[in-house]
């Protein structure tokens, strides 16, 4: 499978996908997750409020970016 983080505005609509281009994906979920490790704070000054992990076309789990409350 492929992962890929699809990406939301705070107010649900969608933003985009990770990286550089929409044609970026990840061999391993952990590949994945560590470069929203790496990107987390770009994303979040760009407007993006959360992510959705995706495998292949299933929703693996959404994350918010947003500071706890």
């Amino acid at each position: 499978m492929t992962w890929s983080w699809r990406l939301e505005k705070d107010d649900g609509r969608e933003a985009g996908t990770s990286g550089q281009s929409e044609e970026e994906t990840f061999g391993t979920q952990a590949a994945a997750e560590t470069w929203l490790g790496e990107h987390w704070r770009e994303l979040r000054e760009s407007g993006v409020g959360q992510v959705v992990l995706l495998d292949g076309e299933n929703t693996v789990y959404k994350m918010s970016l947003l500071d706890p409350e």
